[in-house]
């Protein structure tokens, strides 16, 4: 079930009354929540609802145990059993393929017949967020940052909720299990910023990524062999939004829809594009998985704490990870790696120029300032083409083709729609915050009818302007 579609809207408002119908009695509204998360899922897959149900149950189970052992050796052994429990089906579902073919090729290169088989089982839809959520609550159950949960009602909603189940943002059990405490308060829903967010997660979605990937992304990585180099190039540009809008889409819609429902989500996107530096980028995008990665992954590697070469390491080795999360593909751990290795070469950079005062203020000047923007953004742009590549040789042969296509005067294919789709894109990213602010004030502003009059002419114009069928959002995938 994806959110713009006829099918999720008619499920919101079923649910929708039904959760204020039943605020007051708390308990019977978690279970309604949990069922139609439950329904929700069953949508891509039946089966995999009792491997939804139990991660729930092991993470409920171990909550309990590691909870009564905090802080003590015992329960370190029990949140790394914990840790493991929750990678397996991970590492089966989405790795085991990809680890048996590098092990069969490295097998092969060395003259031995090695075939550890195949699965053939598809990759369970949101196994990657399912997995970290359970992480991210043993973990901080074992660090004291959240008590383990005594309902293994709210254990079943905070791993399943529907709104962030299939693509986050990723919430923290801290963030997320006190609200179920108690009743929502009507009071704090933030009717006018929520149904902005919803609407604007339409129009980038529907609008704006469907149409620039149907019409020119697709086509251009599919045979990039058939195009000139400046298609090649705005390719890359134009992927670059599709992905910001597919993916800041997705958790828009469900940042709006956990709010109208009575809860709140964290923040997950904030004009990344703009970012002057690697590290800002990463504050900016996907920032739940940049925090996640942050706190599960390189401070418990030494972060920067270690000396310089090792939390170089610590970075190059996070970001490789987090490329492997992405996806079972050489591509993913370049894009990782590439990252990685940027942040270190930034980090080096910065201390070695730490006494420099002149460069520095070189780079705090206007002039320096741009230079770091291009820098960054065409660096993110690059790396890219390894994530929307098939394959690590096919984002290679995409570059060489640029270079190689520089000149040869292969015509110009794009469009003047494509071009303006881009420039809607982008326009996201550089529109100053105050724009977003005085929209939201003139919403709020109109009645109760002038809401819904402006809602559902802006749900008609996009569903006017929508390709026919709706591609899956892309991070469906991971």
């Amino acid at each position: 079930m994806l959110f713009p579609t006829i099918e999720f809207a008619l499920f919101l408002m079923l649910v929708l009354p039904l959760t204020w119908l039943l605020n007051q009695k708390n308990e019977i509204k978690k279970i309604l929540l949990v069922a139609a998360s439950y329904v929700f899922y069953s949508f891509w897959s039946v089966p995999f609802l009792l491997l939804l149900f139990l991660s729930s149950l092991s993470n409920y189970a171990f909550g309990l145990i590691i909870g009564r052992g905090s802080g003590t050796k015992r329960g370190s052994i029990w949140v790394g059993v914990a840790v493991c429990c929750n990678l397996l089906p991970l590492c089966f579902f989405k790795y085991y393929d990809f680890a048996a073919a590098q092990i069969r090729a490295l097998a092969g290169l060395a003259g031995s017949d090695v075939d550890f088989g195949s699965t053939g089982i598809a990759v369970p839809v949101a196994i990657s967020f399912l997995t970290f959520h359970g992480i991210s609550y043993v973990v901080d159950v074992h660090r004291g940052k959240v008590q383990a949960s005594r309902s293994l009602v709210d254990l079943l909603l905070y791993i399943s909720f529907f709104p962030h189940l299939v693509a986050g943002p990723i919430v923290r059990a801290s963030e997320f299990l006190g609200q179920l405490a108690k009743p929502s308060d009507p009071r704090n829903i933030d009717l006018g910023g929520s149904t902005l967010l919803i609407l604007g997660g339409l129009f980038k979605k529907v609008v704006v990524a469907s149409h620039l990937s149907i019409l020119f992304v697709d086509p251009v990585f599919t045979n990039p062999k058939a195009y000139g180099s400046v298609d090649l190039i705005l390719a890359v540009y134009a992927y670059a939004i599709v992905i910001y809008c597919d993916f800041s889409a997705y958790t828009d819609i469900a940042i709006g829809v956990a709010d109208l429902l009575g809860y709140k989500f964290p923040r997950n996107f904030d004009q990344p594009y703009i970012a002057l530096s690697l590290q800002d980028f990463w504050r900016r995008w996907h920032i739940t998985l940049s925090s996640w990665l942050r706190d599960y992954l390189y401070i418990p590697l030494g972060g920067g704490r270690a000396g310089r070469w090792l939390t170089y390491r610590n970075l190059i080795l996070t970001m490789i990870l987090g490329g492997l999360w992405h996806g079972a593909g050489l591509q993913f751990i370049l894009w990782g790696a590439l990252h990685g290795f940027g942040l270190a070469a930034e980090r080096l950079l910065r201390e070695s120029t730490a006494e420099s005062g002149r460069f520095r203020r070189f780079l705090r000047g206007e002039t320096g300032q741009t230079l770091r923007w291009l820098i960054v953004f065409n660096f993110v742009c690059v790396t890219w083409v390894f994530f929307r590549s098939a394959d690590a040789n096919g984002a290679v042969d995409y570059l060489a083709t640029i270079a190689r296509r520089v000149g040869d005067g292969t015509p110009l294919t794009v469009s003047p729609l494509v071009l303006v789709l881009m420039m809607a894109g982008f326009l996201t990213q550089l529109l100053p915050l105050s724009v977003y602010a005085a929209a939201d004030g003139r919403f709020r502003k109109l009645s109760i009818a002038g809401k819904v009059g402006f809602s559902t002419a802006t749900i008609w114009a996009v569903t006017m302007l929508a390709p026919s069928g709706m591609a899956p959002f892309i991070y469906f995938q991971f």
